[in-house]
């Protein structure tokens, strides 16, 4: 420290001044996470009669479709900025039907919360096939266990089409294909949907902390999807993929996972010039449960720095299963 730093009485820059009281504290705060920045993740199960718990997810559960008319009512009421619906069906096949059958249950959860919410929600849905396969994987398969990526741009068409007749607001492709964006985009244009936007999974790796989600969608996979997630050792490939995502009409995009990745979505918000999300996912959300529940932290205290986290790191929007609890804490 140097003599102009210093007087008799000690330093003369002092930062800790302003952290002085609470006041100070939230006066001079860079970061603010608020509810209207949250997307509420959901999962609506066919043929339910009530909500059914997830055991890895403590808190999170299955819903039938009354029950997640009302979890969409209470999330509009917080001023949560939307939902996420993922469906989980009564029956698998090869080709994923469900996905784009009007009567399968994603369609319908889609039609139920619109009907609910209106637009007081940014109502989004979760384009992709592997809750609906019984192999679990995110397109189609050929018989030597690839997937096929061309084959499954057209349903992924399809399913967007689907999606936008039952109402939604924003369509999620999150199979990491190259080119879903565009052909998702194409066929929305196509068919007088031009107001339906996309939130784009650009930068989607192959993770270990997808494991509790996995058992929230009953997934039937076979094998891993490393050949078309990305690979955890690549942020340069995580923000290409956001790039092409633009050029092909994407209206946000995002990194997902959150936390193992903070540097991507870093990266990734000072390449592009349009809204960032990144999805803080079921892994991270089961560690910090489990930690809570056996008293090593402070539960309520640790979501809240998480998600002030991916906020600081330039998350525009984050995905969290914390979302209604979070909006709640924030008030």
């Amino acid at each position: 420290m140097t003599e102009h730093e210093m007087t008799l009485g000690g330093p003369v820059v002092r930062p800790r001044r302003l952290r002085t009281t609470p006041a100070l504290r939230r006066l001079v705060a860079e970061t603010e996470v608020r509810p209207r920045q949250l997307v509420l993740p959901v999962f609506v199960r066919e043929g339910l009669a009530e909500p059914q718990p997830i055991s890895s997810m403590p808190g999170v559960v299955q819903h039938s479709r009354d029950s997640l008319k009302a979890a969409a009512t209470q999330a509009a009421e917080l001023g949560l900025g939307g939902v996420m619906l993922f469906g989980i069906p009564e029956t698998k096949d090869p080709v994923g039907s469900g996905a784009v059958d009007p009567d399968g249950i994603l369609n319908v959860a889609i039609a139920d919360v619109v009907a609910e919410v209106g637009d007081a929600l940014t109502v989004m849905s979760d384009l992709c096939l592997d809750e609906f396969t019984d192999h679990g994987h995110c397109g189609l398969v050929t018989p030597d266990g690839r997937v096929d990526n061309d084959a499954t741009l057209a349903v992924y068409a399809e399913m967007g089409l689907a999606h936008a007749a039952a109402g939604v607001h924003m369509v999620g492709p999150s199979g990491m294909m190259d080119g879903q964006v565009g052909v998702v985009r194409a066929a929305l244009d196509g068919a007088g949907h031009q107001d339906v936007s996309i939130l784009a999974y650009s930068a989607k790796y192959a993770s270990a902390f997808y494991g509790p989600f996995r058992e929230a969608v009953d997934s039937s996979l076979q094998g891993d999807r490393r050949t078309y997630q990305q690979d955890s050792a690549n942020a340069r490939e995580g923000v290409r993929e956001a790039l092409l995502d633009v050029e092909q009409g994407a209206d946000i995009v995002m990194v997902k996972p959150a936390l193992a990745y903070l540097d991507v979505v870093r990266r990734v918000r000072d390449a592009v010039d349009v809204p960032v999300a990144a999805y803080n996912i079921s892994g991270e959300y089961a560690m910090v449960e489990a930690a809570a529940a056996q008293g090593w932290i402070e539960r309520e205290p640790a979501i809240l720095e998480t998600l002030g986290s991916i906020h600081r790191a330039g998350a525009d929007v984050i995905l969290t299963y914390w979302a209604s609890e979070a909006a709640r804490l924030l008030r």
